[in-house]
């Protein structure tokens, strides 16, 4: 018994609305079946055993399709030449390109100018930044090395380095330059400056649905593009995607993402927005991901979580139950696709069936959204921040930084942390 109150106190963290935080736990499937099993209101069935993963792809091998694509563009800097199946399919073959050779370190800390603090995780800051040469700014991941190992995250992050390094999307952040010295890690990214979503979903209370729809959209693109190459983002939600000058998404913090053929059993990420099957550890894939878009549909336009509760546990045992109230403002189509993603049962989700993401993209709920012209950025944005030049920081807010008096205190030429990082 002390045991099991022991692993209730441990997942009983802090779950509230205003300070929503991811984790990764370490506990045994054995452990969370038993905690599950004893609770009290956790009896409800998780669906099938196995999954069936929607495997709707791109054909690589579709010579006409690659005809259409001029080979000595950059698939990125040119993707508005593209449809979106264009763009998948030269986008995999340069991904591969990436992943098998990423590239060296590009720049060093004296390259930049630090202006002020943007954010801070458990072990490292984000910082705005100017380049001393270019005079552009940018957003600079700074990870402190004693912190990473000591918190057991070194896969994560050499995992997040190597992702970002290779990738390359519209709606997904650009890894412009990365390196480290005695004490850090440092990813530089496009400095986004109309801050978080979740910013702006807090001051506006919720989304009408045409909006929430147009940033939905995006999101779906994303994911059919990192699924396509295996990649599990496995943390999304609006504190993870920022909204740019023109009003578009970019989707950033990839430490939890991960290249995977089948499965994996790690359980991390946002309690709100976990998988059953991630809080079961049943082993899971690519449908997490499309479980926490039904997630993110549900708050956008409510303002709230369809699993809310005060306590992580409690939360759990929702999401296993599979239950979902609606508003009553919400429309039909938005309560049907909400419904038809967040399906415990996998072998039912949206997502995951044999059409993959074309039985999302067909969805009532998106009759009206012409993909390629959100892909290729024409579809006016239903809100633009307010923004007076590239390195306007209004819109994060300002905080007391405690892991910045930890930053920087290895001596040079001293550094133990070395050999856990030969690969970033």
């Amino acid at each position: 018994m002390e045991s099991l109150n022991s692993l209730k106190r441990t997942l009983n963290t802090n779950a509230n609305r205003k300070d929503r935080d991811r984790h990764e736990y370490h506990f045994t499937p054995d452990k969370f079946r038993f905690l599950f099993k004893t609770s009290s209101s956790s009896s409800a069935k998780t669906g099938a055993e196995s999954e069936r993963e929607g495997k709707v792809r791109i054909d690589l091998t579709d010579k006409s399709l690659a005809s259409r694509i001029p080979p000595d563009m950059s698939v990125l800097q040119n993707y508005t030449k593209y449809t979106v199946e264009e763009f998948l399919h030269k986008a995999a073959e340069e991904f591969e390109e990436k992943w098998k050779t990423p590239g060296p370190h590009n720049a060093q800390i004296t390259d930049f100018t630090v202006i002020k603090n943007l954010g801070e995780g458990s072990f490292g800051l984000v910082k705005l930044v100017e380049h001393k040469q270019t005079k552009e700014f940018y957003a600079m991941k700074t990870l402190i090395k004693a912190k990473v190992v000591k918190m057991k995250q070194v896969e994560h992050t050499l995992n997040e380095k190597k992702v970002l390094q290779c990738i390359g999307f519209p709606f997904i952040v650009e890894l412009k330059y990365h390196f480290m010295d005695h004490a850090n890690l440092y990813m530089v990214m496009d400095f986004i400056n109309g801050g978080e979503m979740f910013y702006h979903l807090q001051k506006f209370k919720k989304f009408s649905e045409s909006q929430a729809k147009f940033y939905a959209a995006q999101i779906v693109l994303c994911f059919e593009y990192l699924h396509m190459l295996d990649l599990v983002y496995r943390d999304l939600k609006p504190e993870n995607l920022l909204i740019d000058n023109t009003g578009y998404v970019k989707m950033t913090d990839f430490g939890f993402a991960k290249r995977i053929k089948g499965r994996t059993w790690t359980l991390c990420g946002t309690p709100e927005y976990l998988a059953p099957e991630v809080i079961m550890a049943k082993g899971y894939g690519k449908a997490v991901d499309w479980w926490a878009v039904g997630v993110l549909i549900y708050e956008m336009v409510s303002g709230r979580s369809p699993f809310y509760a005060e306590q992580p546990l409690q939360i759990y045992e929702k999401i296993v139950a599979g239950k979902v109230k609606f508003p009553n403002f919400m429309g039909e189509d938005c309560k049907d696709i909400v419904k038809n993603i967040l399906q415990v049962d996998l072998t039912r989700r949206f997502g995951n069936l044999k059409n993959g993401v074309h039985d999302i993209k067909n969805h009532k709920w998106f009759q009206s959204v012409d993909w390629n012209a959100v892909f290729h950025k024409k579809i006016t944005p239903p809100f633009k921040p307010e923004v007076s030049h590239p390195g306007d920081a209004r819109h994060f807010q300002p905080f007391e930084s405690e892991i910045a008096r930890d930053e920087g205190k290895a001596k040079p030429g001293d550094d133990q942390y070395d050999k856990y990082f030969v690969d970033f």
